[in-house]
């Protein structure tokens, strides 16, 4: 057990989406690895969820990323230069 537990970094004014409890904080209070941000506003911070699957969505129908043309897709590529 350790005798002293790091604090995650941030500052005041940055705003963050904790994955973990779901709930928008400010700091950050929880570990990067279940948290989104940082935001600029709280505003911004409460519509994480929303704004990842808005992003999710607009990357799978990209058509440079998309090049799942036979069904099975080349996983780890990016875009296509041309």
């Amino acid at each position: 057990m350790a005798l002293f537990k790091k604090r995650p970094e941030g500052k005041p004014g940055e705003w963050y989406y904790c994955l973990k409890h779901g709930r928008v904080e400010e700091g950050p209070e929880c570990r990067a690895a279940d948290r989104l941000g940082p935001y600029g506003t709280r505003g911004e911070a409460s519509h994480a969820m929303e704004t990842a699957r808005e992003r999710n969505e607009e990357w799978r129908t990209d058509p440079r990323w998309n090049d799942d043309v036979d069904g099975v897709g080349d996983a780890g590529e990016g875009p296509k230069a041309g």
